[in-house]
Parts: structure tokens; C-alpha cells; sequence
């Protein structure tokens, strides 16, 4: 197959007339203006350069798996290493001079990045698992103060991240609340699909006079992985009365476009060590400044309480906070990319996209979403004769893949629907593409499952662990 992917990574000079189309976030986006360290820009990375960024990943590996834990360039990381020399060496001095200038330092270029109004509105948390704990804390307390009734609603899709279902359990419906699933198809075949399931999720909501008091919407599901429309689906949570809106983005920034204006929710967090090059772990919280945040705390209580969100999560007790203070040196990196962050954005989602349909092609099968709805991940269809037939299968074969061929990819089971018959397909991969990835990765994933195909396997063959 020819492939504009080549081992020496061709991302890092691309032609520079495909940095101006659209990426996979809704719409079309243009390159825009974000924030710069230089007034002159940096030289731009070689393919060398960037071997030596990640040389500390295992050569012998695939790894496509980038959606799960992401990647930290050396000269990061490097970074990170002498914040905790400096904390170490002196820490009464860091803590009272260079901490807390740092943390805004990281949040303005936040605020900027995601074109919110005010370093106000922005918050750095341990990840989106502790935002989405604090949003629904306030949603308990709703409850727990009488002013929702009990059975008023939280609507949450189907596929929305397993340890913010598992909060929504823990904060809302231990409150009383009642939560809403939204049903999604997949594989997916349109925006519309999305749209017209979740109308009929809020109408649900609101039956028997009850009221929708959150709706936590995912901007890229994790598995399977879509790119759901959040700017629509706010805007008919604001037509339909919806109190407050909560977009949990753990893969947003770096990997979609993050625009507060634009998506118009109320919170929105995103992880900022998967797609942003940040050491794990790390993540924002955007509150809208027009919400009555005055009940958002964060869940570790401390010294700050009751200062704002933004200053409790700045000191939850001494920790480690380097990871909060390289954003700054995170710019520098991607502004080494032609387009920063936009260019590596557009590029990444043309590539998975193209590896994705060259798996397909390759094993007959088809792609969960149309590449409109893809992000920097894409679900690959796998070959049925691999019998995938439920999630312990799925995960069998995901050790396998790695202990045996050096390849680390997420397995997705998708149950069969009523009616279907033999042949269809149960099970996708989830592949990601980030700066670091090469063809060769993908055609020995390919190779792989080649290799099983060819000597029968199924995973029925698998050794019961």
C-alpha cells in the first residue's frame, strides 16, 4: 500500500497546504493563533529530533495505544526532573515563591489554548476522573440540601468512561437522583444517530415533572471511540431546560478542538498527559464564570477551602505538583511542530484514519465511524474468524497481541444485535496515532492478526486465566 507514512515519521514535515482543512472535532477548523513562548518561532523539529523525544519508549513494541495513558517527550519530562530537584533542594522556598506563580503561569496557557475568558474559570486537577468528581459532588449536595427533588434526572450516554459512571452511581443516584443512559449504535453511521438519542434521552428525563439537573456529555468516547457533536447536543440541553452541562473530555485537548465559547458548557475537563505531552498526571477544569460555582469544591479538603476551585486544587497537601508546572515547556515542545498543536491534530486524525482503512481493507471489514467521527483513534473492525465473544475475549487477545507479537492495542467487544447472524463483527480495535508513531507499527499489528488468521486461531483457543 502506498502511504504518505514512512519510518522517519513524515509528520513532522508535512505538506504544509493540509494544515488548512478540517480536523475531527465538530465543524471545520482553521489553524488559529495560540499562545507562543518566542516572539520568533523555534526551529522546527527533524525526524531525529523526535527519535530522541521518545527514545525512552520500548523499541521492540507497537504501540498504538496512545489513547490510554498518552506519551511524555524527553525534554518534558527532563523539565519536570529539575521542578522536583528545586522543590527538594529547598521546598519552604518553592512552596512559598515559585509554586503558586507556576500554577497560574500553566493555567493562562490553558485559559488561552481553550479560549476561555477569565485564568478564573480554570482549574488543574490530578485528572478528569477527579474534575467529573468534583461537578457531581455539587450535584449531591444538590440533593443532599433539598433544593432538587428526589428522581430528578442526570442523563449520561451509554458509552460514557467506566470510573465517571461509577461516580455518577456514587454521587447521584446514592442521593436520589436518577440516571439516564443514552443508548448509542455502534458502529455509528451518523451525527444524527447521536442527536436523535439524545433527545429522547432528556425527554425521558423529564417525565412525570421531573427535572434534568446535569447532563454529562462525553467529547470523544473512549471505547468504542467516537467523536460525539457536544456543541449541538448543548445547545439542546439549553433548549430543553437542562440546569447544567458537564463535557468530560479526558480525550479532548491535543486530540479535538477545545473552544469554551464555542462548546458553551458549563464545565468541561480534559486530561492534559494524553494528548498534550504532559507527564501523567494532570488534567483542567473549566467552570463557567456565569455559573454559581460557589458549591465546587475540591474532594481532598485543605488549607484553601472555601478560596475558589481554582486555589483549593492548587494545594491539596504536600504532593508531587510538577506535573501541574511544565505546561509551559509543553508549549515550547509542540510549538516545534508546523501548526502546533492544530497541525498535530490534522495530521494525526488524517493518519489514524488512513491506517485504519488499510487494516480494514486488509482483513474485509470496516471502520466503527465515519472518519468525520474520528478523533486521533479510530475502531478497526477485526477479522470474525477470531471469535471474539465477550469482554474477557476481548482482553485475552489484547495480552496476547502484546506477549507474543509486541503489539499494545485496546480489543472492544461488541455484542451481537438480535437478528444478526454468523460472520458479523464482534470485535474492533481502538488504534491511536500520536507524533511518535511510524507505518511499521501499524503493518505489524496487521502482520499479527494475519499470523493468528492464518493458523486458525480463535480465542477459544486461549488458556482460561
Amino acid at each position: 500500500m502506498a502511504s504518505s507514512l514512512h519510518s522517519n515519521n513524515t509528520q513532522i514535515c508535512p505538506n504544509p497546504t493540509a494544515l488548512n482543512g478540517g480536523s475531527a472535532a465538530d465543524g471545520k477548523s482553521q489553524i488559529s493563533k495560540k499562545p507562543r513562548l518566542y516572539a520568533d518561532p523555534p526551529p522546527l523539529f527533524t525526524p531525529s529530533d523526535i527519535i530522541s523525544e521518545f527514545s525512552h519508549h520500548d523499541p521492540d513494541v507497537a504501540r498504538i495505544n496512545n489513547g490510554s495513558f498518552g506519551c511524555c517527550p524527553s525534554s518534558v519530562l527532563s523539565a519536570q526532573n529539575q521542578l522536583q530537584l528545586q522543590w527538594l533542594r529547598q521546598p519552604d522556598n518553592f512552596y512559598f515563591n515559585q509554586l503558586q506563580p507556576k500554577i497560574i503561569q500553566s493555567r493562562t496557557i490553558i485559559k488561552d489554548i481553550i479560549n476561555a475568558d477569565h485564568v478564573d474559570e480554570v482549574s488543574i486537577v490530578d485528572n478528569a476522573t477527579t474534575a467529573a468528581a468534583i461537578v457531581l459532588q455539587q450535584i449531591a449536595w444538590g440533593f443532599a440540601e433539598g433544593k432538587f427533588c428526589r428522581g430528578d434526572a442526570a442523563v449520561m450516554l451509554h458509552y460514557a468512561y467506566g470510573s465517571v459512571k461509577k461516580s455518577v452511581e456514587a454521587y447521584v443516584t446514592r442521593a436520589g437522583g436518577c440516571v439516564i443512559e443514552v443508548p448509542l449504535p455502534f458502529p455509528v453511521s451518523s451525527v444524527d444517530e447521536i442527536v436523535k438519542e439524545f433527545r429522547q434521552a432528556l425527554r425521558r428525563g423529564k417525565q412525570n415533572g421531573r427535572k434534568v439537573r446535569l447532563a454529562v456529555i462525553d467529547h470523544v468516547t473512549s471505547m468504542p471511540t467516537v467523536v460525539i457533536p457536544v456543541k449541538e447536543l448543548v445547545t439542546i440541553c439549553r433548549e430543553e431546560g437542562v440546569d447544567q452541562v458537564f463535557v468530560d473530555a479526558a480525550h479532548g485537548i491535543g486530540c479535538v478542538d477545545v473552544d469554551m465559547k464555542q462548546i458553551g458548557a458549563d464545565f468541561y475537563t480534559s486530561n492534559l498527559h494524553k494528548w498534550f505531552f504532559c507527564p501523567p498526571s494532570v488534567a483542567f477544569l473549566y467552570c463557567k464564570k456565569s455559573t454559581n460555582n460557589s458549591d465546587l469544591h475540591h474532594p481532598v479538603v485543605s488549607h484553601e477551602y472555601g478560596n475558589g476551585l481554582a486555589i483549593e486544587s492548587a494545594w491539596i497537601g504536600t504532593r508531587d505538583y510538577s506535573s501541574y508546572l511544565v505546561v509551559p515547556k509543553v508549549l515550547e515542545f509542540i510549538n516545534r511542530f508546523e501548526g502546533g498543536i492544530e497541525g498535530i491534530k490534522k495530521r494525526n486524525h488524517e493518519y489514524v484514519v488512513e491506517m485504519g482503512q488499510m487494516l480494514v481493507k486488509a482483513w474485509g471489514t470496516r471502520l466503527g465511524c465515519p472518519p468525520e467521527m474520528c478523533s486521533s483513534m479510530v475502531m478497526v473492525g477485526l477479522p470474525a474468524c477470531l471469535g471474539i465473544s465477550s469482554d474477557h475475549d476481548a482482553l485475552e487477545l489484547r495480552t496476547c497481541l502484546r506477549d507474543k507479537f509486541g503489539v499494545e492495542v485496546p480489543i472492544y467487544y461488541r455484542p451481537p444485535k438480535d437478528g444478526e447472524e454468523g460472520g458479523v463483527v464482534t470485535g474492533y480495535a481502538r488504534i491511536s496515532y500520536q507524533v511518535y508513531n511510524k507505518v511499521e507499527d501499524y503493518y505489524k499489528f496487521r502482520d499479527a492478526i494475519n499470523q493468528l488468521v492464518d493458523n486458525a486461531f480463535t480465542c477459544a483457543s486461549l488458556p482460561i486465566s
